[in-house]
């Protein structure tokens, strides 16, 4: 019987042991996320597309994985995505999908590659378990004036007033405007949904 790691995925601190719990997860983690219906890539590619973007804006896909959001972006009609993962083994996942122009294993000081981009995509990457929410910061001030920044926050980073707390000091900071905030589902097949955030940078 393959090993489980989802329910394992969210009490992670600290970006060694993160590292390690995918670098184990990256043979199984598509099917097991599946197997639980992961509905947030496609949420969050959709939300981006309906600003508007041009589907040959450059992206980075924060936190890319085995490619799941790069693959819902790509479904999306956008062309031109890079992507960047705190786990070798999740990226070498991500590069047979051959969809990505490059990608970039996460720096140690949590620097992020200068682009540049017109927009970011963070599917459950910003949350209790993987980064904290100063990444939010992080990845706006790569964008320039106008771009867009999509990510998800699951059930257990709502819980978090570290993180929802920083979501709202983002806005009341005048980094960015807030255009949408949606909630929905996130993995039905273990109850836990999510909120979609779409932010445009002043």
């Amino acid at each position: 019987m393959n090993e489980k790691f989802l329910n394992r995925a969210y009490g992670k601190r600290g970006a060694r042991a993160v590292k390690a719990h995918y670098d184990a997860w990256a043979d199984s983690y598509d099917t097991e996320i599946a197997e639980n219906g992961y509905a947030t890539p496609g949420r969050c590619a959709a939300a981006l597309a309906a600003t508007g973007l041009s589907r040959s804006a450059a992206i980075l896909d924060l936190g890319c994985g085995t490619g799941l959001s790069g693959a819902a972006l790509a479904a999306e009609g956008f062309t031109v995505i890079d992507g960047t993962d705190l786990s070798p083994a999740m990226l070498e996942k991500a590069e047979g999908r051959n969809l990505y122009r490059q990608l970039f294993p996460a720096r140690r000081d949590g620097r992020l590659p200068a682009g540049p981009y017109q927009a970011i995509c963070a599917v459950g990457v910003i949350s209790p378990g993987a980064a904290p929410i100063s990444m939010l910061t992080t990845a706006l001030d790569l964008l320039p004036p106008g771009g867009a920044l999509v990510m998800s926050l699951n059930d257990h980073g709502l819980a978090d007033a570290s993180y929802t707390d920083g979501i709202a000091a983002i806005e009341a900071a005048g980094l960015a405007r807030l255009r949408l905030q949606e909630y929905g589902p996130h993995l039905p097949g273990i109850n836990l949904n999510s909120t979609i955030y779409v932010f445009e940078k002043n």
